[in-house]
């Protein structure tokens, strides 16, 4: 990782199911990795320096310390709390602080497990869309059949419809993404639909597949059906948050399952248990690289900054992938090389 001078992230710390208890090891976690990076934990103080001492960091120690900074605040975003109201009335949430300090640059990027509808609403409200974005989109990264190859899917819940015109935006920013995160030159390009075959789907899924083939900057490959997400067809996958939500949730319930079933299975016979000796090691290495853990970090992309969403449940090592996903990006300047592609003619004719 080629790191920056000076990087600075605004962590939401009150986020998420576990809040403190997660988000700070996982900053420990972070400075301990990167020795140029700084990040400022928003939330409550008193929370905040029982964690830290929790974990040898005292106040006389923080003090001195080049790599943290608190930035208190007095209210919390619940993981219920309705988004227009959130966004109304949380004016000093740890979310909504970690946001202006981003906005104000005194941050790159916010990190939150927080309360999705609230981040989107209040990142939208503080950061403002790019240039000619009509809605930003949750973005992240999932595994393929192939080891050491993976594939951006959006969006994943920030936009329950999405008519042509916004599909194509996000197949834009989703191609950006690609070439900056993973150095793909020419990404390939799918639309989520039911049927491969151009007849299939919604009216404005066919438009969005006409506008994206129209642009030839864009290598635009056709239509992908929810069976391949995984089999490397394609680099990035479009749908409307509604989809990609129930889809993303879907995958990780069958891991979930098969993971299960297959503790069960080892446990049914002596026999059974002796063979697993023999496949577990594989089988441990398979499951690793299915662990949703080390994809965690949804992005929100199409903002003027960046803004990466952990799980709500992340434990400690997927809310620090969270974080180098955030670090990523602001190497990348992911939101500075989308508003170049747009510029620069990335849109229907």
């Amino acid at each position: 990782m080629n790191s920056l001078n000076n990087l600075t992230l605004a962590l939401d710390v009150m986020g998420g199911d576990q809040g403190p208890s997660v988000t700070i090891p996982s900053a420990i976690l972070a400075i301990n990795n990167l020795p140029n990076l700084h990040l400022i934990l928003c939330g409550n103080e008193e929370i905040i320096t029982t964690e830290l001492a929790r974990l040898n960091i005292s106040k006389h120690t923080l003090s001195q310390h080049k790599q943290l900074t608190i930035f208190p605040t007095t209210e919390v975003v619940a993981m219920d709390e309705k988004p227009a109201f959130a966004l109304r009335t949380k004016k000093n949430s740890s979310m909504r602080k970690a946001l202006d300090l981003v906005h104000e640059g005194k941050a790159q990027a916010c990190v939150s497990a927080g309360n999705t509808g609230a981040l989107f609403s209040m990142a939208h409200f503080v950061l403002k869309t790019l240039p000619g974005v009509e809605r930003p989109a949750l973005i992240s990264s999932l595994p393929t059949h192939d080891d050491d190859k993976h594939v951006f899917m959006l969006d994943l819940g920030a936009n329950v419809f999405c008519d042509s015109h916004v599909l194509y935006q996000f197949g834009v920013m989703g191609s950006v993404m690609a070439q900056q995160v993973d150095g793909i030159d020419k990404p390939r390009i799918a639309l989520l639909n039911m049927g491969e075959e151009a007849i299939k789907g919604s009216d404005h899924i066919k438009q969005a597949a006409l506008e994206l083939n129209d642009n030839k900057e864009i290598n635009y490959i056709g239509f992908i059906e929810g069976s391949d997400i995984f089999a490397n067809k394609a680099d990035v996958i479009v749908c409307d948050g509604f989809v990609g939500n129930v889809a993303l949730k879907t995958c990780e319930g069958v891991a979930r399952l098969v993971y299960e079933k297959s503790k069960t299975l080892f446990n049914q016979s002596i026999l059974v248990k002796l063979l697993s000796f023999i496949v577990k090691p594989s089988l441990k290495k398979l499951f690793k690289s299915m662990n949703p853990d080390q994809y965690n970090g949804a992005s929100l992309i199409g903002l003027r900054g960046i803004v990466v969403k952990s799980h709500g449940n992340a434990n400690s090592r997927a809310f620090y992938s969270a974080i180098i996903e955030a670090v990523k990006e602001v190497e990348r300047q992911v939101p500075e090389k989308i508003k170049n592609s747009l510029e620069q003619g990335l849109s229907p004719q």
